[in-house]
């Protein structure tokens, strides 16, 4: 009986999907448009499953389908989401959540069952055993999860009862919290997931403020309102307040700007080559002409952009600390960033933790000093005999333009630079396998905390087995970071962020270029979208206007 049932539950989601393509899709002109929020996805969404949420692509529409036990708001401070509460018992490494008990999982036919009192139920309560249940499936290795590696810090968990969730970490790791905010860490019921099998990445069961509808992969991705969503606003009114969330797959930004003009897009993110003159002036403002359609939010992004120098070679240029540094004073980040990225972006002067994140201290980094790096090059050309340095920068062709700028700039100076460049799967392979002397990087923030960004630099990393690509090895440093992984309270740590930040500063294992700023473009009509420094999409404060 099974099997004629989902046959016949899909033929009649079939026709509720084409009622709801010709009521609300690409007829512009609908009386409810303003109540459809529209995005284009130019990447491809593999997974709608948040075991899989390890990129933009797929965290962005898993925000809208998912909760964990906590969230974070736009300024990065940890708040309840299905936990109310919690207690850290820092001797013990115990968190304790306590679960709110409104709850539900959206409707689907998985939780079809018969209640003897009445009709069929199709949703169900969130209990603590779901998240039992969610955490097995990030280390299953049948599941293989890319979010695997955030169970390492973890000894054990369970449900006390189905309001209390407990977990016990393995060591003290500070950070821990902020693990749990991603997309990994979200509940899913085991219902849905045996039901579905495979196709539960394109069947996705959560508990967000959307649910799903309708997916016609790279064409397509329809979510509407969960009526059941448990969050509510300041004035008690049940969110969200749209009625859907329409994601289209045009593959290129410039066809995605074109129909932002047209107005057929509620608002696009980054700032891309083709469009970026067309949309700002060089000093970073939205051009007069649309600014009736639009308007810009902007924030810090924690993404570092950088050059890192693979330690591990035997070439003398990378392997003299004083060439390195002297390469860190030979350009200016400030017209790198005003000139090639229209002002969006923070020049890099102050360390590599990014501003926006906890952590960040305007300690003294590399600013543009000539003369200083002119010295520092003959001093590297007494030391070593090299009469004419010579450097090979690895890249992609997204960021040729900054390693141009930085290659004029330094055979200015006298040392000679040649730029590889390089399909992006090549040089991710070649970055992590040591074959490149100087890569150009960035690295972006998997949770809110600095340590995420020191651990490039902590020598137990080494790539390929973390993500110390540098192969950057110093004794002080590493202990103080074994140190900090041991103190709960964050200004402690702030203290021992900045001497780690120091260090690498002197050492200059890496050229930061700039922190990342977070850009969005925004109809007129849509208010409430916020800006975050992880530049994740949260709609569920979402208005829009006729």
């Amino acid at each position: 009986m099974i099997a004629p049932l989902k046959n016949q539950i899909l033929r009649i989601s079939k026709y509720c999907v084409l009622f709801f393509l010709i009521s609300c899709g690409n007829n512009e002109e609908t009386e409810n448009d303003h109540l459809v929020f529209r995005y284009n996805e130019h990447g491809n969404i593999p997974t709608l499953d948040p075991a899989f949420a390890r990129n933009p692509q797929a965290i962005w529409p898993d925000n809208q389908l998912y909760n964990g036990l906590v969230q974070l708001d736009d300024s990065l401070n940890i708040e309840p989401d299905i936990a109310k509460s919690w207690v850290i018992n820092d001797s013990t490494y115990i968190y304790t959540f306590t679960l709110r008990n409104d709850v539900y999982f959206h409707q689907n036919i998985a939780f079809a069952k018969m209640d003897s009192a009445g009709p069929p139920r199709y949703t169900r309560k969130v209990v603590a055993q779901d998240f039992v249940y969610s955490f097995d499936r990030l280390t299953d290795e049948k599941v293989a999860s890319s979010g695997s590696w955030v169970m390492n810090y973890v000894q054990k968990y369970w449900a006390e009862n189905d309001s209390t969730f407990i977990i016990q970490l393995k060591q003290p790791f500070p950070a821990f919290l902020g693990l749990l905010t991603m997309r990994y860490c979200s509940v899913v019921p085991k219902e849905a997931v045996e039901y579905y099998g495979n196709e539960f990445r394109r069947n996705p069961v959560g508990t967000g403020p959307f649910q799903f509808k309708m997916w016609e992969e790279n064409v397509k991705l329809v979510f509407r309102k969960n009526p059941l969503y448990f969050e509510r606003d300041e004035n008690g009114e049940r969110l969200p307040y749209l009625e859907a969330v329409s994601i289209t797959f045009l593959p290129d930004k410039q066809s995605e700007f074109l129909q932002f003009a047209q107005g057929k897009l509620d608002f696009i993110s980054g700032l891309d080559g083709s469009y970026k003159d067309e949309l700002l002036t060089t000093r970073g403002e939205l051009q007069p002409k649309y600014e009736d359609l639009s308007y810009m939010v902007t924030g810090p992004y924690l993404n570092t952009e950088y050059l890192g120098y693979f330690l591990g070679t035997n070439t003398p240029e990378i392997q003299s600390k004083t060439l390195r540094q002297a390469i860190n004073y030979g350009f200016d980040r400030q017209k790198m960033v005003t000139y090639l990225r229209n002002g969006m972006g923070i020049p890099a002067i102050h360390g590599f933790i990014p501003k926006g994140l906890p952590g960040y201290a305007e300690i003294d980094g590399y600013t543009y000093q000539p003369e200083k790096a002119k010295e520092l090059i003959e001093q590297y050309k007494k030391e070593t005999g090299d009469s004419k340095p010579e450097i090979t920068i690895g890249t992609n062709s997204q960021y040729l333009d900054l390693c141009e700028y930085v290659q004029r700039e330094l055979e200015k100076l006298g040392i000679a630079v040649t730029i590889d460049v390089m399909p992006p799967s090549t040089l991710r392979q070649m970055k992590s396998s040591g074959e490149l002397d100087i890569f150009r990087a960035s690295w972006i923030a998997d949770y809110p905390d600095a340590e995420n960004y020191l651990s490039l630099f902590y020598s137990p990393n080494f790539a390929p087995d973390g993500p110390n690509y540098m192969h950057f090895k110093n004794q002080t440093f590493d202990s103080i970071y074994e140190k900090s992984l041991k103190i709960s309270n964050i200004e402690e740590r702030k203290l021992n962020y900045t001497k780690m930040d120091s260090i690498i500063v002197e050492e200059a294992p890496v050229v930061p270029l700039f922190y990342d700023m977070a850009v969005r473009f925004v109809n007129k009509n849509v208010s409430g979208l916020g800006i975050n420094p992880q530049n994740f999409l949260v709609l569920k404060h979402v208005k829009k206007t006729k």
